[in-house]
């Protein structure tokens, strides 16, 4: 008789156990219940620093009369920069490229001038709006004998955006709160409530330009990939 009230026992034990096992199980199921979403944040930004390459080409049969010619030229040019608001130090002065068109082994067209020297002095400054407006300003140099070279892909006007880490807090916090909405609306929509953040990730911030024609123009984006427990 004992020994049935001991099997008795621990057969009732057993249930109990797998209940309490059953249970648990059905615990860690409905917890591990998740919704994956993203994040968006973006913001539209003026560059704050801008590289402005200022290319001209001087063509001649003389060295040394090039060499002159692009010394009275550069001061020309570095006064007007002055005269309009760039620091020295904001220009920066690159080597005369001076190519000898008879030294071209493969050339056998017949120029009129033999040298030509590319002149480059670069402008690197915060003040955007300033070098824009004297970009607009090429037409006063040109009276001058001076005509910037265009469309040389090595010599691009180039614009960033260096204040990202003032803008960064906010934009994740408004990223993880848009990627909160979304939940939000996926828990309602399927009779659930949003639990505790599983996982959270956040994506690489780009900058890129607005668009083609508006360099100068900046666009700041950033994605957070955020999972949500969900809850009965």
């Amino acid at each position: 008789m004992s020994r049935v009230k001991e099997s008795l026992v621990l057969a009732i034990a057993i249930l109990g156990l797998g209940a309490f096992l059953y249970c648990a199980m059905m615990h860690t199921k409905d917890r591990e219940r998740i919704v994956s979403v993203k994040g968006l944040s973006e913001r539209v930004v003026k560059a704050d620093f801008v590289i402005w390459p200022i290319v001209y080409k001087e063509l001649g049969n003389d060295l040394s009369a090039i060499y002159e010619t692009v010394q009275t030229k550069n001061a020309t040019l570095e006064k007007f920069l002055r005269d309009n608001g760039i620091d020295e130090s904001e220009i920066s002065r690159s080597s005369t490229d001076i190519v000898d068109a008879q030294s071209e082994l493969y050339n056998n067209d017949r120029r009129a001038f033999r040298y030509v020297a590319t002149v480059v002095l670069t402008v690197a400054s915060k003040d955007v709006d300033k070098v824009r407006k004297l970009m607009g300003r090429q037409g006063e140099l040109l009276k001058q004998g001076i005509a910037f070279s265009e469309g040389d892909y090595r010599y691009r006007k180039v614009y960033s955006f260096n204040g990202l880490n003032e803008i960064k807090p906010e934009m994740i916090d408004e990223a993880n709160k848009n990627a909160r909405v979304t939940a939000e609306k996926f828990a309602l929509d399927s009779d659930s409530k949003l639990g505790k953040i599983k996982t959270a990730t956040q994506g690489q911030f780009s900058i890129e330009d607005r668009d083609e024609n508006t360099p100068y123009i900046k666009k700041v984006r950033v994605v957070t990939s955020v999972q949500y427990f969900l809850e009965d």
